[in-house]
């Protein structure tokens, strides 16, 4: 097992919000989804990881090396693409190569000009006048751009049309088809996930639920859903996340427990299942 990523016992608390005892192993060769609700730590996790934030405990690694005491190392082995553009808005495309060729010990301008003529980018506009979609282009080709090893990315595909989505999931695939390369991709669309993904962490109110590959995943949950009759005292506290209306219920389960459930319809989990069912069991919990 070669890990590109290692986060060990990762903390960070703030006022209102704790990321408490994260631990991910991001794998060479594998897209690793990163899903939870809105506030969860998602993108605290990639902070940390970026050392845009300090961390209060724990320990991250990219490729063997220490995220922070080897930080410049580290971020020539990262390709980062954000939520939102990093770069300025008054900067000419043009000029971002040469800051880039500045930054990182492997920029490649040649290669980040044919993602500029692919994506049909007019390299004398400035940053500002490109769509959302464009600028998340942008990003990503930035991040191609100078040989990462792993890349990591923020909502990438939130903006973009259904084309140019499946676009980027291809260049992920591909990113990664070498064995060498990982993906961490933290996203909404869990759509895109199960479309790339080989393995997901699931992260609820700052506490990592599961990390595990999507075939465990398939292992271990099912998604059920059957008549109300059905359920009873015994089955219905094994349920996820479950959902009651007229015309019967659907619920996530161990896959350990089916047959407590009889006469009900059986499909594997996607990612969104994962996230959803957990959601609705943790309010439930709370």
């Amino acid at each position: 097992m070669n890990d590109i990523l290692k986060i060990e016992n990762l903390s960070k608390e703030y006022k209102d919000f704790k990321l408490d005892n994260v631990n991910i192993s991001v794998e060479a060769g594998t897209v690793h989804g990163l899903i939870g609700q809105n506030g969860a730590g998602k993108t605290t996790i990639i902070r940390l990881i970026m050392n845009m934030v300090k961390k209060d405990g724990g320990k991250i690694t990219v490729c063997g090396l220490d995220n922070i005491n080897d930080e410049i190392s580290v971020k020539n082995k990262i390709g980062y693409v954000a939520d939102e553009s990093y770069f300025f808005y008054n900067s000419k495309i043009k000029s971002i190569s040469g800051i880039c060729d500045a930054a990182y010990d492997n920029w490649d301008k040649e290669k980040f000009s044919g993602f500029m003529k692919k994506w049909e980018i007019d390299e004398n506009k400035k940053v500002a006048a490109l769509s959302k979609g464009m600028q998340t282009k942008l990003m990503v080709a930035a991040a191609l751009s100078h040989a990462p090893e792993l890349l990591i990315l923020d909502e990438p595909t939130a903006g973009l049309d259904p084309v140019a989505r499946i676009e980027i999931l291809d260049i992920l695939r591909e990113f990664v088809s070498d064995g060498k390369r990982a993906v961490l991709f933290s996203t909404h669309i869990t759509g895109d996930l199960d479309k790339i993904a080989d393995a997901i962490t699931l992260i609820i109110n700052g506490s990592i639920r599961e990390s595990m590959s999507v075939d465990e995943i398939e292992d271990k949950y099912a998604v059920i859903s059957g008549a109300n009759s059905i359920l009873n005292a015994k089955n219905e506290p094994l349920t996820i996340g479950l959902r009651k209306h007229e015309s019967g219920f659907d619920a996530m389960i161990k896959r350990a427990d089916l047959d407590k459930f009889e006469g009900v319809t059986v499909k594997n989990p996607n990612a969104e299942n994962l996230l959803t069912y957990s959601i609705w069991q943790n309010g439930k919990e709370n």
